[in-house]
């Protein structure tokens, strides 16, 4: 029988594993909150003993010797013998985190352990022995220096193991290939040979391995009768190594942070869908079929009579083709709390860091956005989150002095607004400092003075590159990447980012963005022989330019006017060296469109019209080009350029500096 490949099991299980880890600190943060509710211990308990049991049975002994030091913490609370007090949840949150970096490493073949995972593992290991995290932080210092000379295992089988299939015996040969072994069985509950039941357990066993094994290879031994017995094991230790060498220990934590981009990079590989999704794709591919047999009955040609038959074959084709787009979309979408749920943990840990009380208030969580867009909307939101609470929200005096209550709220709320999906993140703290801004401004340049300007004008201001006001930066919020980066990752979506502000009471911000990235609205433009699709979220207005309306500026510049202001015409032909049949100003059109907070006009020979485009990587087939975004088919076959509107303003940019 050929052997199984367990690796084709990793993925599905690092993906499970996470999910477990998830709800683990959600739960954590539930218990750190005061809510008594047993259930919550219990999704603690499973999410450390679900793990663990995969982790060993794929190998990954490094996870599953972690995780059942943490799992042995959640047995104490669940039965009674540890109350879950906020050491406890504040352990637990970080070995999550250890946990996420092991199973990255491993998921990239690399070990799991670091010195912070020995660390952590010291400190869960001193709790459960019936000390607390603060003294073990000093045993786990001398940890490292301690060798393990061998262990002594008190293993008690409850009586029905032996109806598990595990035979004690077996599990013995496994120690005794490590190293001497002694058993010696306690015979106390063995019953008179009459009432003895074969099948079941009597006996208890003390063993003592004479070998400098690992632990997790030991406990790796017992992994399979984890709940069936009474396990206690038990390092014979030798004289501890000088303390010198256990001092310089603390430095290594910064190397584990690196396994975040493993992680990263491990995600967003696969999507989970519904079995109701699935169904909805089968029957409709059913429904497919069906009008594909109605209408191939006309394959010898179609007369008269037939004509409306056809008619209402094609108009059920084109129904039922509508319904299997909307259905194959609707796999890609995901509820926003896949990106929400990071929160929670990230403004308690902030909130502790800078001495603030702040509420965290989520809400549409069920709001569904493409997966793609999930998955590059979370860094600008952290960003976003990280700034409210370390600028925003005040510390509790300076509210109740301001006549507030002492602690803050920060709201998260997302929903459906026409086609697009918006996302405010606001908070009710002290709101930007106009006075501030406008004199930042005036010194670098951007602004001659605030006078006339509203406050949400100002507010724009921030959005400038590497703009800010902070007089000090911190390592929550000011680590050189600024609002200026936020709105370009936003831009990059397809989507805008505003600001609203009043000074005392808050700041908001204000997410737009398409629901997904698959399929765009465009308006189809012509450019000689080529065909370009503006996406609809960019532009402004479209316009026919007269001659006089336009300037010329020194370096071959142009700009017209468009209301109140001076905006750059860009004319395509000249970006992209096609040839546009329209040269005049006035003979053709130009289409206003917004990216990165700046406006430009677009000069092209007609507009087609309206459509929805199915998008198509250039880089993938072709290579990256600036300016366009990607590619679609067009009704006729021919291919058509998306623009990239932020790369054109790029562009523009580029060229008025030359």
């Amino acid at each position: 029988m050929s052997k199984v490949d367990l690796a084709q099991f990793h993925k599905a299980f690092h993906e499970e594993s996470l999910d477990g880890l998830d709800a683990m600190e959600q739960a954590l943060l539930a218990l750190d909150e005061g809510a008594e509710d047993p259930e919550l211990i219990n999704v603690v308990f499973r999410a450390a003993h679900s793990i663990k049991g995969g982790a060993a049975t794929f190998g990954f002994t490094d996870v599953a010797a972690f995780t059942h030091v943490a799992e042995n913490l959640m047995d104490e609370v669940r039965s009674g013998r540890r109350p879950m007090e906020k050491a406890v949840v504040e352990l637990l949150l970080r070995s999550g985190d250890i946990i996420r970096d092991m199973l990255s490493l491993q998921m990239a073949g690399q070990p799991g352990a670091s010195a912070e995972s020995q660390a952590l593992l010291g400190e869960l290991s001193a709790m459960v022995s019936g000390g607390s995290a603060a003294p073990a932080a000093a045993a786990k210092a001398a940890a490292p220096a301690e060798t393990i000379e061998g262990w002594d295992i008190a293993f008690r089988p409850f009586d029905y193991l032996l109806k598990t299939g595990n035979d004690p015996a077996r599990m013995f040969r496994e120690l005794e290939a490590m190293g001497p072994l002694t058993v010696s069985a306690d015979l106390s509950k063995l019953p008179p040979l009459a009432d003895m039941d074969p099948s079941s357990s009597y006996l208890a066993y003390t063993l003592g391995l004479a070998a400098g094994a690992k632990r997790a290879a030991v406990e790796g031994v017992f992994d399979w009768v984890d709940g069936d017995c009474d396990l206690t094991i038990t390092p014979r230790v030798a004289a501890p190594a000088p303390v010198a060498a256990a001092v310089a220990a603390p430095a290594a934590p910064a190397a584990p942070r690196a396994v975040r981009d493993v992680a990263a990079n491990s995600e967003a590989s696969s999507v989970r869908v519904g079995i109701e999704k699935i169904d909805t794709l089968i029957n409709l591919v059913g429904e497919l079929v069906i009008t594909q047999s109605m209408l191939s009955q006309f394959h010898d040609g179609v007369d008269a009579s037939q004509l409306e038959m056809l008619r209402q074959g094609l108009a059920q084709l084109g129904r039922h083709t509508r319904e299997l787009q909307e259905s194959v979309m609707s796999i890609r979408m995901l509820p926003i709390s896949t990106v929400f749920n990071r929160f929670p943990r990230l403004v308690r840990d902030l909130a502790q860091k800078l001495d603030k009380k702040v509420v965290l208030d989520l809400r549409g969580e069920t709001t569904e956005l493409d997966k793609t867009v999930l998955e590059k909307i979370g860094d600008p939101l952290v960003h976003l989150v990280r700034n409210a609470i370390d600028h925003g929200l005040e510390v509790p005096a300076k509210r109740l002095a301001a006549g507030k209550g002492d602690t803050g709220t920060l709201r998260m709320e997302a929903f459906h607004r026409g086609g697009s999906i918006v996302i405010e993140v606001s908070d009710d703290g002290a709101g930007l400092n106009r006075d501030a801004i406008v004199a930042k401004a005036v010194q670098r340049g951007i602004i001659a003075s605030g006078d006339g300007m509203s406050d949400d004008q100002v507010g724009e201001l921030i959005f400038e590159a590497g703009f800010s006001t902070a007089a000090a930066t911190t390592d929550l919020s000011g680590r050189g990447v600024g609002m200026d980066v936020v709105r370009r990752n936003v831009m990059d979506l397809g989507g805008t980012v505003g600001i609203s502000s009043k000074q005392g009471n808050g700041t908001k911000f204000t997410i737009t963005l398409p629901l997904t990235l698959a399929i765009i609205d465009g308006l189809t433009a012509a450019v000689g022989e080529e065909t370009y699709i503006v996406p609809l979220v960019s532009i402004v207005e479209s316009v026919q330019v007269k001659a006089d309306a336009t300037r010329s500026v020194v370096g071959g510049g142009e700009l017209f006017r468009f209301r109140d202001e001076w905006l750059p015409i860009v004319r395509l032909y000249d970006v992209f060296g096609c040839d546009g049949t329209r040269r005049a100003i006035e003979d053709g059109i130009v289409i206003v469109v917004e990216g990165e907070g700046t406006r430009i006009g677009l000069f092209v020979d007609e507009l087609i019209g309206q459509q929805q485009a199915v998008v198509k990587s250039l880089e993938a087939n072709y290579r990256r080009v600036a300016g366009i975004s990607g590619a679609t088919i067009l009704a006729d076959g021919s291919v058509a350029l998306i623009t990239d509107i932020a790369g054109l303003v790029r562009l523009q940019g580029r060229r008025k500096a030359a």
